[in-house]
């Protein structure tokens, strides 16, 4: 790849009802601030909009943006054109509940767990590997940030949730502020 380029990610959209699903598992409340990363056209963003959360849906890819737009015109959704490598993060405690792109894991949790970040809790759609890695005793930064949080499995998903089906197995990683 050359200098200044950024991967290509792959996109394995949730279904519907696995969205409800990963939804319901997390502790989003009414009026909570919940960032939905690599938003695509708004599974996850449904259910939390359901749920009673004010959304910020991040999305890069334009058509995908727009959709999100057309779809959630007039409720509580922020939609964001952002590299989720890129993204600012709110000021005010918040919640991330997210299928981002894989390439962007290390990245993303990176900035989510950096100093003053006001992350309350994050339920992230990953690849195994990731949330083994992150979850385990040598994860990247752990001395600094397993002070303010708390990493675990929140448990597999099957593949057949995704569209088209993930390429490798698929758990939720489940972060908490002590």
């Amino acid at each position: 790849m050359s200098a200044g380029r950024r991967p290509r990610w792959g996109w394995h959209r949730l279904a519907d009802d696995a969205a409800r699903k990963v939804v319901a598992r997390t502790p989003v409340r009414p009026g909570d601030l919940v960032v939905d990363l690599g938003a695509g056209c708004g599974a996850l963003t449904r259910h939390l909009v359901a749920a009673g959360a004010e959304v910020i849906a991040v999305e890069l890819h334009p058509e995908r943006l727009a959709e999100l737009r057309r779809r959630f015109a007039g409720h509580p959704v922020t939609v964001v054109r952002a590299d989720v490598r890129d993204l600012r993060l709110p000021r005010r405690p918040f919640r991330v509940v997210a299928n981002p792109p894989f390439e962007a894991t290390d990245a993303i949790l990176r900035r989510l767990l950096g100093r003053g970040s006001a992350l309350v809790s994050a339920d992230l759609v990953l690849p195994r590997h990731a949330v083994e890695r992150w979850a385990g005793p040598s994860a990247p930064g752990a001395g600094r940030w397993r002070r303010e949080w708390h990493a675990g499995s929140g448990g597999a998903l099957p593949r057949r949730w995704f569209r088209p089906a993930a390429p490798m197995p698929i758990e939720v990683l489940r972060i908490r502020r002590r």
